[in-house]
């Protein structure tokens, strides 16, 4: 039996997973710089990151950005109505526009009506779709952004949304790793950015350039085996498993006495000793046992249709609350992903809706009394949103020009909408953000400085910087 062999199967079983997750602590990347010295380089008003990420494309129109003029002038074409304009050539060079043909064969955007209502929450009285009553009851506590825009107009605009970068640019950092490599631990016994959810092939990974020791570390809601290579191949007693992980310990040592300056190797011994301590300390995060009945219904956990979601969320605040960084949720992955409703909008995004609702209110509501919310931003967020022009009968299209995202907590400003679209949801007209602008908008509240955090041999783009939305920071 080899060494790594050894190290993977009988102890601990973490293989890679633990190099990967802990490799940065030490300072190592792919081209060998070292990173920052994990300080923010300014006073944070925030501490961690829930990142909710809605895969497929939720409509704007049928969630935060209600348009009544789709109903007004539902079945005619954009060009019949006075919002002809949409279409100017000059105003569509990044994507395709869904059309359908005439009876004389001329190009035409048919406007699909709303389909969902809409009702004023709060002391801000912002509308919220019928779909989301309850993230609706949370609305003074959220910053609505309703201009944003994107430039890639199939499913890589997953990936492009969490790196900035468009897929053909190549492979990018995600917002996560970025901050992994930006800030120090807040408690060793846990990893620092944590994926939770089903991810697609196109957006597996987050360090890229930085290394794999920046990736998310996958976790399933499930105590018993929550992650993979997460426990011995063999049933160990916890003093077999020590004494194994103690004696690989020893070897390491001795193998780093022979070489006392390879800090990789330092810096593997150190990972292998924090995924010891994960086995012990992410079954407990997972337990729920001790959580009142009161906090389960709050996230929906009682409930069929909320019951997987809420767990995610409730898992969320339990690795907030013991000081986890970076909590990356994807909800609706596999395929384009579950919010991808070229047909059948109406019953997809109500039951998407359904899915996800009671848990996030939960999760906001929860946070926020227990003090957590003032530290931890949550954000809501999908890859683009969808056409206001119909795709065949009942669905709509891949939309880049204008769609919403939502931000709660930590320095954020409540009960507030920020920029606008155009009266049928096509163009953000007003105070337009691509996506980068909510990542410097976050690592400005972690206290992080993007620039600052540039290896030399890898300069970035303006663009890939972004600007904090500084309209929506308290």
């Amino acid at each position: 039996m080899n060494r790594r062999r050894f190290l993977s199967t009988p102890c601990l079983g973490f293989g890679g997973l633990a190099l990967s997750a802990m490799l940065a602590r030490d300072g190592f990347c792919a081209d060998g710089w070292r990173p920052p010295d994990g300080k923010p380089h300014f006073a944070p008003k925030a501490k961690s990151v829930i990142w909710l990420f809605m895969n497929g494309g939720v409509s704007h129109m049928e969630t935060f950005d209600p348009k009544p003029e789709l109903t007004k002038y539902a079945g005619k074409s954009i060009g019949q109505t006075p919002y002809k304009d949409a279409q100017n050539p000059e105003k569509l060079k990044l994507a395709r526009v869904t059309v359908v043909n005439d009876a004389n064969g001329q190009q035409r955007n048919v406007l699909y009506p709303l389909q969902v209502g809409f009702k004023k929450y709060g002391q801000s009285g912002i509308e919220v779709s019928d779909w989301l009553p309850n993230t609706g009851s949370c609305i003074d506590d959220i910053a609505v952004v309703r201009s944003m825009y994107t430039t890639d107009d199939n499913h890589g605009a997953q990936t492009q949304f969490h790196s900035g970068r468009h897929m053909l640019d190549g492979e990018f950092p995600t917002l996560g790793a970025w901050v992994h490599y930006g800030l120090g631990s807040l408690n060793d016994n846990l990893p620092q950015f944590v994926s939770l959810g089903k991810r697609e092939y196109w957006n597996l990974k987050d360090g890229h350039y930085l290394g794999p020791a920046h990736d998310a570390v996958p976790v399933r809601i499930d105590p018993k085996n929550p992650l993979d290579y997460g426990k011995p191949e063999l049933a160990l007693a916890d003093a077999e498993q020590r004494a194994g992980f103690e004696l690989v310990n020893k070897l390491n040592k001795l193998k780093a006495a022979e070489h006392p300056d390879d800090a990789a190797l330092a810096a593997r011994i150190k990972s292998y000793e924090l995924a010891f301590r994960m086995q012990k300390s992410l079954p407990e995060v997972l337990d729920f046992a001790k959580e009142s009945e009161e906090t389960k219904k709050l996230y929906g956990i009682d409930e069929p249709a909320t019951r997987d979601f809420g767990s995610q969320m409730l898992a969320a605040r339990r690795l907030v609350e013991r000081g986890v960084r970076f909590i990356q949720v994807q909800h609706g992955a596999g395929g384009a992903g579950a919010w991808d409703a070229h047909g059948g909008l109406k019953a997809n995004h109500s039951t998407n809706c359904k899915a996800v609702d009671k848990p996030i209110a939960g999760l906001l509501k929860d946070l926020k009394r227990t003090g957590l919310l003032k530290e931890t931003i949550v954000v809501f967020a999908s890859e683009f949103g969808r056409t206001p022009g119909t795709q065949g009968s009942d669905g709509r299209d891949h939309h880049i020009y204008g769609f919403s995202v939502w931000m709660a907590g930590g320095g954020i400003k409540g009960g507030i909408v920020h920029g606008q679209t155009d009266e049928i949801g096509f163009h953000a007209v007003e105070n337009r953000h691509y996506v980068t602008d909510v990542h410097a908008t976050i690592l400005k509240q972690l206290g992080l400085d993007s620039r600052k955090l540039e290896l030399p041999s890898r300069k970035r783009l303006d663009v890939d910087h972004g600007n904090p939305i500084r309209e929506i920071l308290g």
